[in-house]
């Protein structure tokens, strides 16, 4: 009697779509501040890709970008879209960017939308609105491939420990502070100022496999943590490690197959080893190994019969951090002193940095006395018994370790960069020992309290679904 009543529950369906997003030549490459990086050719391609689940009714749709950077703007015109010509509720749809920092952004980011910048320089910013609007019709027809091609699936998820390919990049050096270790060995004897590593990194590699009724793989979700920083700072497009490991897994099981990667909160991890002297920083070889593991993880997958589906959406309001008294005043004089943005002597496509960072403290002044509470979106959405979470900005890794170890899911996905920017995340402890993440400017501008409020509710959300 139970395998008639499952036999006659819902069948759940899933279609997938991708477009190619890749940018023309001389389109900004962001990821680097102040940095003008017109893209002189792409390495490899980028892909908006979606994925749509369907059952009993209800419609949850994911997005994955292969950009630096989304903004609430342009995730609010794609859910739009999506509700519009899919019928999915817009708290339904999650958008998330993999945040390779050899893409463009979806949206402006690095100043506050008040401040002033020359139209000449909108790159300046962050963004390139021309470029905005190619990617939003081709999420458009993306969403609704996946939309067209729904199918009754069997879903099924697993994971692997691959510790080999991400590090904490947050070295403390002798004198208690936090510097970020470069790529490079320093010879002869290596880097004799960094005592020891901060904190942890999340080595748990996830898929989630999505097979028709004939035992195809038709879509793969992936979760991975790490920043994809091989390829920049060159003006070079690409993908990076996600666009590497999507594709050896597309290679893999099945050419029609679509693999969504979810990067993690990794807004403190860096693919370069401090400690290895021969370290080979190539992003192919990361796709390379994530890809074995995960084939190794794809055989333990056990599917799951008319698995749920369900989204929630929690908002918090985060206060704005206020700029120190001396911070302030020093950006203040930069500005009097060139109210107008001016390119470095060292370097010609590089502004100079004293001048990107007054226009970011005050930007951050600017937006505390406009908002002093942003609000801060996380999304939670249930697939049988696995979670995806999602969180805006870079939160620091320790965040969803805690998400994960107190989530009553079987697996639990983190991924980071959704819906809109709001920079660093760290953790409370780590402002006392400064550093790139921590230091308030307009890519850092949380208090330390933000984090644990951000657990919290996405702890609360993911209870209440799996409870």
């Amino acid at each position: 009697m139970a395998q008639k009543n499952a036999q006659n529950e819902p069948r759940l369906r899933a279609g997938v779509g991708q477009a190619d997003i890749t940018p023309k030549s001389g389109t900004h490459v962001a990821g680097a501040v102040g940095l003008y990086r017109p893209a002189r050719l792409a390495q490899d391609p980028l892909y908006a890709k979606a994925i749509v689940f369907e059952s009993g009714g209800r419609k949850v749709c994911i997005v994955s970008l292969d950009l630096t950077i989304v903004t609430r703007e342009w995730t609010d015109r794609i859910r739009q879209a999506v509700a519009r010509d899919c019928g999915v509720d817009p708290d339904s749809v999650m958008v998330h960017v993999t945040q390779t920092h050899s893409a463009p952004s979806l949206g402006h980011f690095m100043v506050d939308e008040e401040f002033e910048t020359p139209p000449e320089l909108e790159w300046l910013r962050g963004g390139d609105s021309g470029y905005s609007r190619f990617v939003l019709e081709a999420v458009g027809r993306a969403v609704s491939a996946a939309d067209a091609s729904t199918q009754p699936v069997r879903i099924g998820s697993a994971s692997a420990i691959e510790g080999r390919l991400a590090f904490n990049r947050r070295a403390v050096m002798d004198n208690g502070k936090v510097c970020m270790p470069g790529r490079a060995w320093q010879a002869p004897l290596g880097p004799t100022h960094i005592r020891y590593i901060e904190g942890p990194i999340d080595p748990e590699l996830g898929v989630l496999c999505v097979v028709n009724d004939g035992g195809r793989m038709t879509a793969m979700l992936l979760h991975y943590t790490c920043h994809p920083v091989h390829v920049f700072p060159k003006p070079i497009v690409s993908a990076d490690w996600p666009g590497a490991w999507a594709e050896g897994m597309r290679r893999s099981y099945n050419e029609a197959c679509v693999a969504l990667v979810l990067n993690g909160c990794c807004g403190n991890i860096n693919p370069w080893p401090p400690f290895e002297p021969d370290y080979a920083d190539d992003h192919r070889l990361m796709g390379k190994m994530l890809t074995e593991t995960a084939r190794k993880a794809v055989e333990s997958v056990e599917y799951e019969d008319n698995p749920a589906i369900e989204s929630r959406v929690r908002r918090l309001m985060l206060p704005v951090r206020e700029v120190e008294p001396g911070l302030l005043r020093e950006a203040e004089e930069v500005l009097a002193r060139h109210p107008e943005p001016f390119w470095s002597e060292a370097n010609p496509r590089q502004i100079d940095w004293s001048w990107v960072k007054a226009a970011s403290v005050m930007s951050v002044h600017m937006l505390r006395q406009r908002e002093p509470e942003l609000e801060y979106e996380v999304q939670a959405m249930r697939v049988g018994q696995t979670a995806i979470v999602g969180l805006p900005g870079e939160p620091f890794v320790e965040g969803q370790l805690r998400i994960k170890m107190a989530s009553p899911a079987r697996r639990t996905f983190v991924a980071h960069c959704t819906s809109h920017y709001v920079g660093y995340v760290p953790t409370r402890e780590a402002f006392a020992r400064g550093g790139h993440e921590v230091e308030t400017r307009f890519w850092s501008k949380l208090t330390p309290e933000a984090l644990d409020t951000i657990v919290d509710g996405a702890t609360g959300l993911l209870s209440e679904m799996f409870g």
